[in-house]
């Protein structure tokens, strides 16, 4: 085949052209582009701003294939080697093919050489030349074949090395691919562990934070009162001398409201006419929701408090109904919210006689309570620091804090982290006061929260008790339950 290629006559030798100065310096480092104006001048034109250096080119060009290089992750490598695999499958049974269509090719050529061989001793003259050469043709066209199986052998043994090449790529690549899944796997799992480990160093700082505030309160309160009474100290002498007189009127009062409930139970006692019977005990204590009210002796005919028997009764102020307190069997009893505006009465009873002792009047409430409690159920949750002392009538012997969540759908018990009980507000859920139990009573409260289970709670304070007896029964009444002791609703006819 013959090439056909530009001539070019009037080429330059390098000889002929002089070499350049190495002195000559250009304005630019590449040659002016010009231009023809009018009247066939030459014009310089002005520099292309879009024309980048080749320093800019180069940089773009960098950018372009690191954009590549991350875009081609190692899942893209492992489809690419893949999909060579494939091709040299392909490729293989391509190959094949070929193969057997040669045989077949070789099989007819010997057919046809062995028909023309008997043919040609049967011809003579012309023909029989004809017929030789034919044979010439067939024998040239397997020497052909035969170059051309070569060929093909050859083919399928790179084919074959080709497909074993991508064979070992592609599974390489598998590898890699499963090695980059477990090293992402790890590194998510590393991470998770890492932000747990910062919400538990979060959790422990804000932890740690509300102690410190709420030692640091404490602090201050204690400075603040030791300050006022650093103050008082410092104050002029008429300052001193009202304080005294204040305690002195407070000391009075107490002791003249203390003589007049005496009086008025000598005089309820007489106008019942028991005043025999009834002076052998009577009920001492506070008649406000907070305090208890206890059965002392005062006569030395009264029998031991161990040797009688006591109930307690919940009596409405008109005495039309008058309900039996359950479990109230001891010779103390704290008043609860329920109490409040209502008489208490208690039957002494005993082998020889049964005496009945009541409240001169109705309970009071505690001072401030209410409010306290308006402002607890605006909360959507409370929490109250307590001590388990009983739980399913046995005694616990450790005393540590418990946290009682009193919410608008449930109450909750826990220590620490762990949930000893949660139920929501149900009609086997019962809440009241400790019905008995000596002059810590006025902080404990009862709690079932389902059948089978209870405990006996201690508040720190007596507030504290009844505050969250009466949120838990707020709630529960907008939930439509009524919540209470056992047998609360026992009427007796008076």
């Amino acid at each position: 085949m013959t090439r056909v290629t530009r001539d070019f006559g009037d080429t330059m030798y390098k000889d002929a052209v002089p070499a350049v100065s190495a002195d000559v310096i250009f304005a630019s480092l590449r040659f002016p582009n010009y231009k023809l104006g009018a009247n066939n001048q030459i014009m310089e034109t002005k520099d292309d701003p879009k024309v980048l250096s080749m320093k800019e080119v180069v940089a773009r060009e960098t950018a372009l294939l690191l954009e590549q290089q991350k875009r081609l992750s190692v899942r893209d490598l492992a489809n690419k080697f893949e999909k060579g695999l494939a091709a040299a499958a392909k490729l293989s049974e391509e190959a094949r093919l070929r193969e057997a269509a040669s045989l077949e090719k070789h099989v007819l050529l010997k057919k046809l050489r062995d028909a023309l061989e008997s043919l040609k001793g049967r011809v003579a003259g012309r023909n029989k030349e004809d017929v030789e050469e034919a044979i010439s043709m067939v024998e040239a066209l397997a020497v052909q074949l035969t170059q051309r199986e070569g060929e093909l052998i050859q083919e399928k043994a790179e084919v074959k090395k080709l497909t074993n090449f991508l064979k070992q790529a592609s599974e390489d690549a598998k590898k890699l691919v499963d090695e980059e899944r477990a090293f992402a796997r790890s590194e998510i799992d590393n991470a998770r562990a890492a932000v747990q480990r910062v919400e538990e160093a979060l959790q422990d700082h804000e932890r740690m934070s509300r102690a410190t505030g709420k030692q640091d309160l404490e602090e201050l309160m204690k400075e603040v009162q030791e300050a006022r009474r650093i103050k008082m100290l410092h104050q002029p002498s008429k300052v001193m001398s009202m304080e005294h007189e204040l305690r002195a009127l407070r000391a009075q009062l107490s002791e003249k409201s203390r003589h007049y409930l005496r009086l008025h139970r000598e005089l309820s006692r007489m106008k019942k006419g028991e005043e025999k019977a009834s002076h052998l005990y009577e009920l001492e204590g506070t008649e406000t929701l907070g305090s208890y009210l206890q059965i002392e002796p005062c006569s030395d005919n009264a029998l031991e408090l161990s040797k009688c028997s006591f109930q307690w009764y919940r009596v409405s102020l008109d005495g039309a109904k008058k309900e039996l307190i359950s479990g109230a069997t001891k010779s103390v009893y704290a008043p609860e919210p329920l109490d409040v505006g209502r008489i208490l009465q208690v039957d002494i009873i005993s082998e020889s006689l049964q005496i009945t002792l009541s409240t001169t009047g109705q309970i009071d409430p505690a001072a401030g309570l209410g409010t306290y409690v308006e402002a607890l159920v605006r909360k959507h949750d409370t929490e109250f620091n307590v001590v388990v002392t009983q739980m399913n009538g046995s005694h616990q012997p450790t005393e540590s804090i418990h946290a009682l969540h009193v919410g608008k759908m449930r109450m909750k018990l826990c220590k620490g982290k762990t949930t000893i009980a949660k139920e929501y507000y149900s009609s086997s859920m019962q809440l009241c006061g400790v019905r008995g139990g000596g002059n810590a009573a006025a902080q404990a409260l009862f709690w079932q929260p389902k059948q089978g289970l209870s405990f006996v709670l201690a508040f720190e304070s007596e507030r504290e008790r009844n505050a969250a007896i009466m949120l838990a029964r707020r709630f529960a009444f907008d939930c439509n339950i009524v919540l209470a002791g056992p047998d609360h609703k026992v009427p007796l006819d008076t």
